[in-house]
């Protein structure tokens, strides 16, 4: 695993984002300041933190820095985004605010000027003079084969505004050749990538990880608690907070998510590990994945349970790993969900106008599959339900 003592600066095993807690994506209840403010203060267990100055529109990364106010600086790791233009887009309902490399907003020459403005805003709301790391938050096509933003991006890091830069796609499922390609073409100016993965999500996202380790980008994963089922505590006919963004999951999601987890206890059992700890080192037991961020989700109801108590056992988390090939190998296997759902980015399944999500599968892209053994008809579809 990722050992924080070598690079205290560079993102740690564990992290915490500001995306939970429910405040600025709905993930169970909203926490009220001091919590919320408790909850993503690093602290020598946790050590990094991330924001995306998209959340609340600037108010996550004022929630972050009151949370990092004071402390000093060398023992905590930033991690920030930006991407999404909330300055000058308007926002489009569900969808949010369009990307700043859409171009009704701007061309390619005002790429890297956007981005600094918005980095230097960002840095600003966290009261911070630098990120340790910068991600490109949820690009669209432009911005995975744009060099005008990628020199935009690497200019930040020259100019001292942060350490590290990466990608992040997102939010949803998918991007897969995009990111694979993006690590083609500016791999040598990538630090890292975010990816979701949780054993219960292993595809799509295992199938950029050689792409990453040939370029020798580091790979954090999001939603490693699949929807804070990892965390145990999510059962059959549990209550949703209103509005709660795990609601696009399909029926039953959590009756068949216990089952298959049922089926993996056995080994979080023998290893000596609960299930989200589980969950966590599976993923790190993938070379490249060198961070993982769960979302820390406080469930509905008086009896839930608190998500401080989740918080510790993120902490806690042993350092070494204490599953071996086999036990990853049959994880996968119990957790596989290859096909299960319609991916974003390029897909053979797309047809008509490009939308910010989702566009074809043109032939560079299908050559970039078969570079690194992907069928994208085969691998990248969704498989209709067995009747």
């Amino acid at each position: 695993m990722n050992d924080p003592a070598a690079n205290p600066l560079a993102p740690g095993p564990v992290a915490v984002g500001t995306w939970s807690g429910g405040r600025f994506m709905h993930f169970g209840e909203p926490l009220d300041d001091d919590r919320f403010t408790a909850l993503i203060t690093p602290d020598d267990a946790i050590r990094t933190v991330m924001t995306a100055d998209v959340y609340g529109a600037g108010e996550a990364d004022r929630m972050l820095g009151r949370a990092i106010e004071g402390r000093r600086r060398g023992e905590m790791s930033v991690v920030g985004a930006v991407g999404h233009d909330f300055y000058e887009g308007e926002r489009d309902g569900p969808r949010g605010f369009p990307r700043f490399t859409d171009p009704r907003l701007r061309d390619a020459s005002d790429y890297a000027g956007y981005l600094r403005m918005a980095t230097e805003r960002s840095l600003e709301r966290c009261g911070i003079d630098s990120f340790d790391l910068l991600l490109l938050h949820n690009p669209d096509r432009i911005g995975y084969t744009s060099e005008a933003v990628w020199e935009g991006m690497a200019a930040l890091r020259e100019a001292g505004l942060t350490r590290l830069i990466g990608v992040a796609p997102g939010p949803a499922n998918g991007f897969t050749l995009d990111l694979i390609d993006c690590l083609e073409r500016f791999g040598a100016l990538l630090d890292w990538a975010m990816i979701i993965l949780n054993p219960l999500e292993p595809w799509p996202g295992e199938l950029c990880l050689d792409a990453a380790a040939s370029a020798q980008v580091k790979v954090i994963t999001r939603v490693v608690d699949y929807g804070g089922l990892f965390y145990d505590d999510l059962i059959p006919g549990q209550e949703l907070a209103r509005q709660d963004h795990r609601s696009f999951r399909p029926d039953g999601w959590i009756e068949r998510g216990r089952e298959r987890l049922e089926l993996m206890r056995p080994v979080a059992e023998r290893t000596g590990l609960t299930m989200i700890q589980l969950a966590c080192q599976w993923n790190l037991a993938h070379a490249p994945v060198a961070c993982v961020v769960p979302t820390l989700i406080q469930e509905v109801g008086a009896g839930a349970r608190p998500v401080e108590s989740k918080r510790a056992e993120l902490a806690a988390l042993p350092a070494q790993l204490r599953l071996t090939p086999d036990d990853v190998d049959a994880i996968r296997s119990i957790g596989d969900n290859t096909g299960c759902m319609a991916l974003k980015g390029a897909s053979p399944e797309h047809s008509g106008e490009e939308r910010p999500d989702r566009w074809d599968l043109d032939d560079h892209l299908a050559e970039v599959a078969e570079r690194w053994g992907i069928a994208p008809e085969r691998q990248l579809v969704k498989v209709p339900a067995a009747i």
